[in-house]
């Protein structure tokens, strides 16, 4: 069901209606731009799906990897642009706002899809808080096992348990957790968004300085070869899995609705402001993606670790690679709160509108700095955190998760959703050319990531057979 439609105005009036302190819906002024926002997304973006991205391009090849990279980083700026028309249902500069994902499926769509939407939009985001948890703790053991291997030698096992850095990075989280709202985290991202450069950068020189060493490139067109290590099944599963890896690496739709939110009010309008930073993001991100995984598999080859910085492909120098694991962690600690806000404000939102009187819910207990605490939020949070953290402890796969997480929620969230809120808000006729091709390219993707979840669970079923809960 589409919202009904607004009467415009024009944007001098617009203007002087806005002159006080808040926007046009009573809420305090938004003052984010497209620098902000594009933080925001970089931030999302630019994670620790970048460390598995040699990984993935070792599974297809030099023909096809660098291929699908490109083919995924402009399906996601296509969707992520009908995305962006779809915060303000009727008027693009004065229609009513659509705070997050799921209020834009509602005034859109309607009925069971809101509900399917909230499902897998929540699900996901609980999924990406583990397997940013299972990134940070594997990248905080790695400055222990580097800086082992630099005193005892590479041979040496240098072997020890993530769980104490999970649980460790739990606490983090716990703290950072009581910014009340994305609003308020801005500085968080443009801190993450630089440490995630920090360490692409260093993942791209030291793939330079190896592929130097060997005297080339490595690699083949074709990917990882069929032998006595990988059966043709294993090859088949493998790259299905590396699609997978490479949409998590993009993964941000489900929150741009959220993110779109920050942006202060027209002129221009939230949207044209969105796609220009889509269109910084996403085109950035791909530098990076394309120089980082090509470079790590031309240093590595059919050999690429799943996590670049942490597989120990590189042992030198090891204080280059602390440096670069310190900046993983710091980043992920912002990316947490990124993906997580979403999540927190929905329950927050939820429980208000159920317990008005309660004072457990509505109660605040003070502020410190960005800080603020009220007892339902620390309990709530804390909660969420501790679950994340155990769930973690119990399934430290990294490459597995993240292509699971990539693959499942790849079509129904970046492509489905925006595709058919897009029709419907821009009453685009069944049956049309500009129809058709929108179902084309849904249905294309539906393939891909049905074929890559399936990649992916292969694997984790192969993990579990041989992990004991726990363990580290």
């Amino acid at each position: 069901m589409v919202a009904k439609k607004q009467a415009p105005f024009d944007e001098l009036s617009l203007v002087e209606a806005r002159g006080g302190s808040a926007d046009d819906d009573g809420r305090p002024r938004r003052t984010g731009t497209v620098w902000t926002a594009s933080a925001h997304i970089i931030t999302a973006v630019i994670g620790s799906g970048v460390l598995s991205l040699a990984w993935a391009i070792a599974q297809l090849g030099w023909a096809a990897g660098p291929a699908v990279m490109l083919l995924f980083a402009v399906v996601i700026y296509y969707t992520s642009t009908l995305l962006a028309e779809c915060y303000r249902s009727g008027d693009p500069v004065a229609g009513k706002r659509n705070y997050t994902y799921m209020d834009a499926v509602r005034a859109s769509l309607g009925g069971a899809k809101v509900t399917l939407c909230g499902a897998i939009q929540y699900a996901n985001l609980f999924g990406v808080a583990i397997g940013y948890t299972i990134a940070a703790s594997i990248s905080m053991l790695a400055i222990k096992r580097a800086d082992c291997f630099h005193a005892k030698g590479h041979r040496h096992a240098c072997r020890s348990s993530s769980n104490p850095y999970m649980i460790l990075f739990g606490v983090a989280e716990v703290v950072f957790s009581q910014i009340p709202d994305f609003d308020q985290i801005w500085w968080l991202s443009i801190v993450a968004a630089v440490m995630s450069f920090t360490y692409s950068t260093i993942g791209l020189v030291l793939g330079v300085m190896q592929t130097v060493a060997n005297g080339g490139f490595q690699g083949s067109l074709t990917g990882i070869s069929i032998g006595a290590d990988v059966t043709p099944t294993q090859k088949v599963w493998r790259s299905l899995q590396a699609f997978g890896n490479i949409a998590f690496a993009y993964s941000y739709s489900i929150i741009l609705i959220e993110i779109q939110d920050t942006i202060k009010a027209p002129p221009p309008s939230e949207a044209k402001v969105m796609k220009r930073a889509t269109m910084v993001s996403v085109a950035t991100t791909t530098v990076f993606y394309m120089l980082c995984g090509c470079m790590g598999y031309a240093a590595f080859g059919d050999a690429a670790p799943d996590n670049l910085l942490t597989g120990f492909g590189f042992y030198e120098p090891f204080w280059l690679l602390d440096i670069a694991n310190v900046a993983i962690v710091v980043h992920l600690v912002g990316a947490y709160q990124v993906f997580c806000q979403p999540l927190f404000a929905f329950v927050e939102k939820w429980a208000a509108a159920t317990w008005p009187d309660s004072a457990f819910i509505t109660r605040e207990l003070g502020a410190v700095g960005p800080f603020k605490l009220s007892v339902f939020r620390l309990t709530w949070r804390t909660a969420f955190v501790v679950l994340t953290t155990v769930v973690a402890m119990l399934l430290p796969f990294f490459g597995d998760v993240v292509g699971l997480l990539g693959a499942v929620s790849f079509w129904p969230l970046t492509v489905y959703f925006p595709i058919e809120m897009y029709v419907a808000q821009r009453g685009v006729r069944r049956g049309s050319m500009h129809w058709i091709c929108l179902q084309m390219l849904s249905a294309a993707c539906l393939v891909v990531s049905v074929a890559a979840a399936a990649g992916s669970i292969a694997d984790v079923i192969g993990a579990l057979k041989v992990y004991r809960p726990f363990s580290g």
